[in-house]
């Protein structure tokens, strides 16, 4: 008897398993889309709500602040308007949200009447102060505010902060070593909340005499820290300066630290960016402490100051606080540098 060949197994119900890579799904190009402006719409959100990174482009500030610095800044203490937006994409307006006053000595970033462009200056006069500059220097409230004689800074010459004979005439100097640097007076200002900081004052000009004035609500009065160079409150929008006292609307943000300082000799390769970095400048604060005793003091005069519109002729002589001998030479500073004076 012959052998019957086994029987087939049965068909399976389920289908048998593709061998090989499953089939690639399309790319949804829209969703793609979506994420990447989610992403934009965040970090433009961040910038115009939260803080912003700036670029130092002037020597307005010095020697508090070098051509090359790159520095945060807060956008919300004084509260949000108009200017808030990045890029100044809103239309001007008088109107803020959450509005506060800045501080004697706040460092802000401000915009002009006539143009977007972002400037950066300290207060100095706040809403229903008086306000006059005479031979340099500021009388607030017809009294001046103290300017004492600090030691020469000296800053190291570089690309960003060449020390143009034209503009610092005689400052450029050299050391044994060969390093060259820019040396300039400075004057250590104290303001009536105690703020202290260093200005540049090298010559008379123009800017020098301020007629007083009042600044008016809802305004500050703003100079840069380098006062023979510097576009502010004291020079006519004409000249590119900012016109009289800066509506509080038009401040942008509060400057708060410098994250990183190039001497200009910075490329596209980003191996030279190491070389180009200014010592001793990353992560110094911008905030100037304030005197307790003096705060408190001036608490107590605000409501006076902002009260009183009376006009006082302000004093004609600029005296300072400190004074230098005859013969005598301040010892030199050093800024932007970690050099040994």
């Amino acid at each position: 008897m012959s052998e019957q060949p086994p029987a087939a197994d049965p068909p399976s119900p389920y289908p048998e398993p593709v061998v090989g890579d499953p089939p690639a799904k399309p790319v949804n190009w829209w969703s793609e889309l979506g994420g990447l402006l989610t992403m934009l719409l965040a970090v433009v959100a961040f910038h115009s709500l939260v803080a912003k990174p700036f670029y130092i482009p002037s020597i307005s500030m010095m020697p508090n602040l070098l051509v090359g610095d790159r520095l945060i800044v807060s956008k919300y203490p004084f509260g949000w308007s108009w200017v808030s937006a990045s890029f100044h994409v809103l239309p001007r307006g008088e109107g803020r949200i959450l509005p506060r006053d800045p501080e004697y000595g706040d460092i802000v970033i401000v915009v002009p009447p006539n143009s977007d462009e972002d400037y950066i200056k300290r207060v100095v006069a706040l809403p229903g102060d008086r306000i006059a500059v005479v031979n340099g220097q500021i009388v607030l409230n017809g009294h001046p505010v103290p300017q004492a004689v600090e030691p020469p800074a000296e800053i190291p010459v570089d690309a960003n902060a060449p020390c143009d004979p034209a503009t610092f005439p005689g400052a450029k100097w050299r050391d044994r070593q060969g390093r060259e640097f820019c040396e300039l007076p400075l004057l250590r200002e104290t303001l009536p909340n105690g703020v202290s900081y260093d200005v540049i004052d090298h010559r008379d000009q123009p800017l020098d005499h301020f007629q007083e004035i009042v600044v008016p609500r809802g305004s500050v009065f703003v100079m840069g820290d380098n006062r023979d160079h510097s576009a502010d409150s004291r020079a006519p929008v004409e000249e590119r300066g900012l016109g009289g006292p800066v509506p509080l609307a038009n401040v942008g943000g509060r400057a708060e630290f410098i994250t990183v300082s190039l001497d200009g000799s910075e490329g596209w390769n980003p191996l030279s960016w190491w070389s180009a970095l200014r010592p001793g400048r990353a992560w110094d604060s911008l905030r100037p402490e304030l005197d307790p005793a003096k705060a408190k003091q001036l608490a107590n005069r605000k409501t006076i100051w902002a009260t009183s519109n009376r006009a006082t002729r302000p004093t004609s002589a600029r005296p300072t606080s400190t004074t230098i001998s005859s013969g005598a030479r301040p010892r030199r500073r050093r800024c932007g540098s970690a050099w040994p004076a």
